[in-house]
């Protein structure tokens, strides 16, 4: 066995043993989904980084930087966005109406289950996708430096997310990100400087990079600017990867897990600080990486980077292929946890009644079934850009953002406004998403009719086209115009006073502290 082999098993036995640990504290649903209330400022922010640094701020970036450029190293900065924006706006509510999923906001204001379930609806497709993904990535690794075969090595990626998940629960993901973050930051930092000095310093990988990107007809001056990757589709990103953030139910369970409400503005805002850091520390990855091995894109780029590591030695590319797999299980973990808990609370009404020991148990069967169903579709997959999937997925989200931001905000909004409004962005945005992927092709310049109508304005109007628009318009448009012409009935404003009076004045309730337990 060599030492890199070594260190990814010691690293992930680790954290196999601490779950057991913690599964053996563990005796509510309370317990397992939201930590028992008991999580400190630093806790917080590590979970929640950790759940949004994964495979998308991680190797999707630095593959995304390495096949069009530095532009996508936006992400950092729509990391920041999005867990401050949660931490400003919507934590202190989401604490007070005690939900672990957001679909339960529109529960406790109209009594509106089919808002609850839309809601489910949209994050889940999110979080099918992350879910997807995280074993994807494993597998693809491991099978490409260890020859396990494919399917084994995702077995290996989905069997190792489970049984974390189950056995660890929120805090335990909130504990293990602590380590996570810490592997993925400064030993992929490491990584790069020690890659950087092998090549003979910064001017020499601007150089070599130079020289790939002339090899393989790419525009230099395009790959490296901020802009380069075009305002539309910087524009595209931020909506899919920061408006969204609101509605992804994970950063409800962390926000319900603070010890005190005092303890969520910095706990997500030092998340946020985290979270943007990373994608800056992959963006510089894909920049040596292409300077090394040209400009290869999609997974085949993945085992280029893992391979910059390898080329140092063994103890480095042991620390940097464990930092790939703490990438994945920091948002593998918290999110498969996430899907359970809205799938139990969302789509089975009688959970209401459940005792928490058997709300518990319905917890970690549903995880275990999503998670395996998840790794069985990895397993099939065929992924080509992991951070634009995941935009993709993000971008289906944003419609519940809106909506739940709606109710929050403005006392007016009507059940009906807020259904409507969801749907016709989730709709809106996945018929857009179908018509790109259906009539891209070359085959539709000529095809006539709608196909070829719809390829010329794809091609006129470019990446405006994005999903991301239609999920943000649509319901910006129809929440407050259904909410004027369809207003509340008697039933939804019965849940009135007892809403607005649980949520009290959010704003004037923020405190700054740094007590972190």
């Amino acid at each position: 066995m060599n030492v890199t082999a070594l260190v990814i098993i010691l690293y992930l036995g680790a954290f196999v043993v601490f779950g057991l640990y913690l599964n053996s504290k563990k005796s509510s649903a309370a317990d397992w989904a939201i930590g028992g209330s008991t999580l400190g400022i630093f806790m917080i922010a590590a979970g929640a980084a950790g759940t949004r640094i994964g495979g998308a701020g991680t190797y999707g970036v630095a593959g995304d930087v390495i096949a069009e450029g530095v532009g996508h190293m936006w992400y950092g900065f729509n990391s920041f966005a999005a867990l401050f924006l949660v931490g400003l706006f919507f934590a202190v509510p989401y604490r007070r109406l005690k939900v672990v999923s957001v679909g339960q906001v529109f529960d406790r204001r109209f009594g509106s289950y089919r808002c609850q379930w839309l809601t489910s609806l949209c994050v889940q497709a999110e979080y099918l996708v992350v879910n997807i993904i995280e074993p994807y990535i494993i597998g693809t690794i491991i099978s490409g430096f260890t020859g396990i075969p494919f399917p084994i090595a995702v077995a290996m990626g989905g069997a190792l997310i489970i049984s974390f998940t189950v056995f660890g629960g929120l805090k335990g993901t909130a504990y293990a990100n602590i380590v996570h973050c810490s592997v993925i930051i400064f030993g992929l930092l490491l990584v790069g400087l020690t890659a950087m000095n092998n090549m003979g310093g910064w001017d020499v990988v601007v150089e070599r990079t130079s020289e790939q990107l002339a090899a393989s007809g790419g525009d230099e001056v395009a790959w490296w600017s901020y802009t380069g990757i075009g305002i539309a589709t910087i524009v595209a990103m931020f909506i899919s990867a920061t408006i969204h953030t609101p509605a992804a139910s994970v950063y409800a369970n962390y926000a319900s897990s603070a010890k005190k409400e005092d303890f969520l503005l910095p706990g997500f805002f030092f998340a946020g600080v985290i979270a943007a850091a990373m994608p800056f520390v992959a963006g510089f990855i894909g920049i040596l990486t292409m300077a090394s091995y040209g400009s290869d894109s999609g997974l085949s780029s993945y085992l280029n980077i893992a391979q910059l590591a390898i080329d140092g030695g063994e103890i480095l590319g042991g620390i940097a292929l464990a930092a790939i797999l703490a990438a994945v299980i920091s948002s593998g973990a918290p999110i498969l946890l996430a899907s359970s808990t809205m799938f139990v609370n969302d789509w089975i009404p009688s959970s209401k009644n459940f005792t928490p020991e058997k709300k518990l148990r319905w917890y970690k069967v549903v995880a275990v079934i999503y998670g395996t169903g998840a790794a069985l579709i990895a397993w099939l997959g065929n992924i080509t850009s992991v951070l634009g999937l995941v935009l993709i997925g993000f971008a289906l989200v944003v419609p519940p953002a809106v909506a739940v931001a709606f109710v929050i905000y403005w006392r007016r909004t009507s059940e009906k406004a807020a259904f409507w409004g969801m749907a016709s962005g989730f709709g809106g945005g996945l018929l857009m998403w179908l018509f790109n992927v259906l009539f891209d092709g070359p085959e539709n310049a000529t095809a006539g009719g709608f196909a070829q109508w719809y390829h010329e304005l794809y091609n006129q109007i470019g990446a405006w086209s994005d999903p991301a628009f239609a999920t943000l318009f649509f319901p910006m448009i129809v929440v407050p115009l259904f909410t004027i012409l369809f207003p509340n009935d008697e039933k939804a404003n019965a849940n009135f006073d007892k809403f607005y009076g649980t949520l009290g004045r959010i704003q004037r309730n923020f405190k700054w502290t740094t007590e972190s337990s």
